[in-house]
């Protein structure tokens, strides 16, 4: 049976490359819209040759890649050719989306920018991610994730005081800049169900990270107090933090953001005291005296092992969890077996385990994962289904270096 996501029948042009783009297109995929992924002619997608490689059955391919790239159909189309233009405007009068992750202007310069396809199709919807977006003095500045996490000021409150400013684990200014065109381009598509009417949005990584870092703003906006870096903790409650267990390298987190919270956690540490002294009576208070208040709790936490701190914590209604390797994460029998959080998919390579969908569905569930493409594995396929032509029009385009 073939599956129908909510977006069967929404039709998506992908350009991307890498990570930004490439991740809101496979959302996109995963709900079920048809996304062609369009690649330059032998070499393709730039995380082609991102590690880690899986080398099988003759084939050698990114597991980066492969992880973006699933439910997507690929071709190749070479957009500096005028065949190719030519192909490519014919597949923009068909489409709902068009996705793109170029430096501002390049596309404008193939005579492909928004204002051009609008001209061929009013109603397309136009997608762009970039590290600056597509105006301001900044938007010719080539954007990277680190170059997101950067400017947005993220870097700067990231790490332990004292320390060098640091990044996060993954690439979060590209993960959030995918989410913000998924989350824009899907509301300019339900307006162009109702409207018939197009839309370009445009996303900026940076202006992404701005808006993620929430109260780090909030706190200077208000009182003009530059944040700095303070390690796990949080701003504005405590015990929210990580302490050392029991084990070598082996953290915990605690949530206890109010003072029941921290009632039931200082029952469970043997130190129902803790709440009337004067240091730690309520939340103000246990911000402000943190450094000594972090000793109290980490002098019981180092006595037992990460899963018997969170097992006792969660007895009692106090938020905890364990800070988990992904060796952990992958075996876990909630975020892997319930939660479907890495899944199964046939490639061409071999079985391949994957990244799961964290958008949960109810009625039209994400269950389908096919495999990424191979370097313009369905052309052919692609240009006879969308445009009609014969397989010897299609190798004669190959053979001008169109495809």
């Amino acid at each position: 049976m073939e599956y129908e996501g909510l977006l069967k029948g929404c039709k998506v042009l992908d350009l991307t490359r890498v990570l930004a783009g490439p991740y809101c297109a496979m959302l996109l995929a995963d709900m079920g819209a048809d996304v062609t992924k369009i690649e330059i002619p032998g070499k393709g997608d730039d995380s082609r040759a991102n590690a880690p490689m899986v080398q099988s059955n003759g084939l050698k391919e990114s597991a980066y890649y492969m992880n973006l790239n699933r439910n997507k159909r690929g071709m190749t189309l070479n957009l500096k050719s005028q065949d190719g233009k030519d192909i490519f405007k014919q597949l923009v009068k068909q489409s709902d989306i068009v996705l793109e992750n170029y430096r501002p202007g390049v596309m404008e310069h193939l005579g492909l920018g928004y204002d051009e396809l609008r001209q061929i199709n009013p109603g397309i919807i136009y997608g762009c991610v970039s590290g600056f977006g597509h105006y301001g003095p900044y938007s010719q500045r080539a954007g990277y994730d680190i170059v997101g996490q950067a400017m947005s000021g993220l870097m700067s409150t990231t790490g332990w005081p004292g320390g060098p400013p640091t990044r996060t684990g993954t690439a979060i200014a590209d993960v959030v800049g995918g989410l913000n065109c998924a989350i824009g381009v899907l509301a300019a598509y339900s307006h162009k169900l109702q409207t018939g009417e197009g839309e370009k949005v445009d996303i900026s990584l940076v202006d992404g990270m701005v808006s993620a870092l929430e109260i780090i703003n909030m706190i200077y906006l208000v009182q003009e107090r530059v944040p700095t870096r303070i390690g796990n903790r949080y701003e504005a409650v405590y015990p929210y933090d990580t302490f050392r267990a029991k084990g070598e390298d082996q953290y915990v987190v605690i949530a206890a953001g109010n003072d029941k919270l921290f009632g039931l956690l200082a029952g469970v540490m043997g130190r129902p005291e803790l709440t009337e002294d004067p240091r730690f009576r309520t939340n103000i208070l246990r911000v402000q005296n943190h450094e000594a208040l972090k000793p109290i709790v980490e002098a019981w936490t180092a006595q037992y092992t990460i899963d018997e701190i969170v097992d006792m914590l969660l007895k009692v209604g106090c938020p905890a969890a364990p800070i988990n390797t992904i060796d952990r994460v992958v075996k876990d029998p909630h975020i892997s077996g319930a939660r479907k959080m890495f899944v199964e998919c046939n490639h061409p390579i071999g079985k391949l385990t994957i990244t799961g969908n964290q958008i949960k569905l109810t009625n039209h569930p994400i269950e389908e994962f096919r495999p990424a493409p191979l370097l313009g594995q369905q052309t052919m396929e692609i240009l006879g289904e969308k445009l009609g032509l014969s397989d010897s029009r299609i190798n004669e385009l190959k053979a001008k270096g169109a495809l």
